[in-house]
C-alpha cells in the first residue's frame, strides 16, 4: 500500500501540499487496517508507515527518492490480511467445501479478510481525496469521485493492487467490476463516516507534525483509538450545582 505521483514542481508551498496529501493518503490505509478489520472482527495485523519527511531533504533529494521507490514517498508496510492470493478463488473455494461443514465457516471468513483488504486499499487514496475536496471546499460525493478517479488521488499502485484480488476473485470481467464497485462504495462509506474521518484526521497531522520517517503499529493504533475527552466546561455543564460550589 504505497502513496504514487511524482511532485512536478518542487516550490515549497507544492511540497507542503504534496506532504499532507500522502499523511491523510497513508493515514487512511491505516485506519482502514486497524478500524475496518476490528469493526469487522478481522484479526489484527502488523503494520507500520514508512513516510519520507520532505522538510528535512533538499529537492534533489526528493526527486531521487522518488524514482527509486517507483515514484512512492509513502507506504504502509503489511497490513494485509491474504497474502499471498490464490490464483482462483471459486477454485480454491470448491476445493475446500469438498471436506467437510467446519470449512464453510473459515470459507467466509477468508472471503471477509479478502475483502477487507480491497477496502483498505481503496480508503487510502479516497482519504486523499476528501482531505482534497474539503480544502477546496468542494463536494465528496459518489458522483464526483469514482474508482477510477483514484488514480490521481496517487492511488495508481492500490488500483493495481485491488486489481489483483478481483482478478483472483474471478476470471469474468464483469464479476471482477461489480465486486471493485461494491467494495469501492463500502469504503467511500468509512471514510465519509464522521468518527474515522475524525481518526484519519488525527493520525494525518501526527504524521505531518512528525520527524519520524517510520511509524511503528503501537503509536498508530494508540492514536486512532484515541477517545476526545470532554472539555472542563463541558463537564461543569453536566455537574450538579453543589459540585460545582
Amino acid at each position: 500500500m504505497k502513496r504514487n505521483r511524482i511532485i512536478e514542481s518542487l516550490s515549497q508551498d507544492n511540497v507542503i501540499k504534496h506532504k499532507q496529501c500522502a499523511a491523510f493518503h497513508e493515514a487512511g490505509h491505516a485506519a482502514g487496517i486497524h478500524l475496518n478489520n476490528q469493526a469487522n472482527h478481522l484479526p489484527p495485523v502488523f503494520f507500520n508507515i514508512d513516510f519520507k519527511a520532505f522538510h528535512y531533504i533538499a529537492d534533489e533529494d526528493v526527486m531521487a527518492y522518488q524514482s527509486s521507490h517507483n515514484d512512492c514517498i509513502a507506504r504502509v508496510q503489511g497490513g494485509r490480511l491474504i497474502e499471498p492470493l490464490p490464483v482462483s478463488i471459486d477454485k480454491l473455494m470448491l476445493e475446500l467445501s469438498k471436506h467437510n461443514d467446519a470449512t464453510v465457516h473459515w470459507i467466509k471468513d477468508y472471503m471477509k479478510a479478502f475483502e477487507a483488504d480491497i477496502i483498505n486499499l481503496l480508503i487510502g487514496p479516497l482519504a486523499e481525496a476528501k482531505h482534497v475536496a474539503d480544502i477546496d471546499d468542494e463536494l465528496f460525493n459518489h458522483q464526483l469521485i469514482n474508482l477510477k478517479s483514484l488514480e490521481n488521488y496517487g492511488g495508481k499502485s492500490d488500483l493495481a493492487l485491488a486489481n489483483e484480488y478481483a482478478q483472483s476473485f474471478s476470471t469474468d470481467k464483469q464479476q471482477q467490476d461489480e465486486k471493485l464497485d461494491e467494495l469501492f462504495t463500502v469504503a467511500f462509506d468509512f471514510v465519509n463516516n464522521n468518527a474515522n474521518w475524525k481518526a484519519i484526521t488525527r493520525l494525518a497531522a501526527y504524521i505531518i507534525d512528525s520527524s519520524k520517517n517510520i511509524i511503528c503499529c503501537e503509536e498508530i493504533v494508540l492514536i486512532l483509538d484515541q477517545v476526545e475527552l470532554p472539555s472542563k466546561s463541558k463537564i461543569a455543564e453536566n455537574l450538579p450545582p453543589l459540585l460545582l460550589a
